[in-house]
């Protein structure tokens, strides 16, 4: 076998260790394959995308940027580097990678998918909604993008539009957990409490040890008390106001309400932690372990 012959196959099979999530050895793979090529651009990047799948976001950084030392346009380097930024929470270093990917690569729709993710936490819901929709014309049945912009839809007031692209998401059977938990999410805005924990549990039936699903979906149990439901219904009007909004509310509150308002806290804080105890025991039974 000639060496271009090896390398392939080394490349092949990083690629198939990724497919079934055996990290570890995808990495040592592409370690291996990195000590035969040590200036292959494209080698680099395959070593960042493992550490990226591994979670270890600073080391595919680290990867990603030597590949792009070696390859400024490497569309896997830019691909790798922009997720790394936007799931370890860096998202202005996010938005400025994605801006330079789409240069590179002004078809890959991962980019605006990005924008629009970010642009959902950042409350700007109309911009999260062009952002996807623009991914969708690029990608026109992709599972995650349509439970996006069904989120997007829901955050936006626009409930029957939220539920018609969630049954378009759902008739495509893509077992993604992402997918599941974005519309979950879209579900918890509707208010629709019963398609949010089956959409969570489908999400945790595909990926149970991620520790954002396992929570959204403790929190969806809860949320199947009414009373909590309604102590919980105030705290969701705050995220939707601005910060000066929510100052002014709570200054008039407090001079016009105090004592109702400390009574107020108190059962919210009484059931939270009552319903999490319910549920604990409802998955576990009584035992609890650090």
């Amino acid at each position: 076998m000639t060496i271009n012959e090896t390398t392939a196959v080394r490349y092949s099979k990083v690629g198939q260790l990724i497919d079934w999530k055996r990290y570890k050895e995808a990495a040592e793979e592409a370690e291996a394959l990195l000590r035969e090529e040590p200036e292959d651009a494209q080698a680099h990047a395959l070593l960042a995308l493992v550490y990226s799948h591994m979670e270890k976001y600073d080391a595919a950084l680290h990867w990603s940027g030597e590949s792009l030392k070696r390859d400024p346009e490497n569309t896997l380097a830019w691909f790798v580097r922009t997720s790394a930024y936007h799931d370890s929470g860096k998202l202005d270093k996010a938005l400025e990678s994605a801006n330079e990917a789409m240069r590179v690569d002004p078809y890959e729709p991962h980019y605006f998918f990005i924008h629009a993710n970010i642009n959902l936490k950042r409350g700007r819901y109309a911009d999260a909604k062009s952002f996807i929709e623009t991914a969708l014309e690029l990608r026109p049945n992709n599972a995650a993008y349509i439970a996006c912009l069904s989120y997007a839809e829901a955050l936006l007031g626009h409930s029957a539009a939220s539920r018609q692209h969630a049954r378009e998401a759902l008739k495509l059977n893509v077992e993604s957990d992402t997918t599941f938990l974005i519309l979950a999410w879209a579900a918890d805005r509707r208010g629709d409490h019963e398609d949010n924990l089956l959409m969570l549990k489908e999400a945790i039936r595909l990926d149970p040890d991620d520790k954002q699903i396992r929570e959204a979906y403790i929190e969806g149990l809860q949320k199947n008390y009414k009373l909590y439901r309604i102590l919980l219904a105030p705290f969701k009007l705050f995220k939707r106001m601005k910060p000066w909004q929510i100052l002014l509310t709570w200054i008039g509150l407090s001079i016009l309400f105090r004592p109702l308002i400390f009574v107020f806290i108190l059962l919210y804080a009484l059931t939270h932690w009552l319903t999490k105890l319910l549920v604990h025991v409802k998955l576990f039974g009584w035992t609890f372990r650090r």
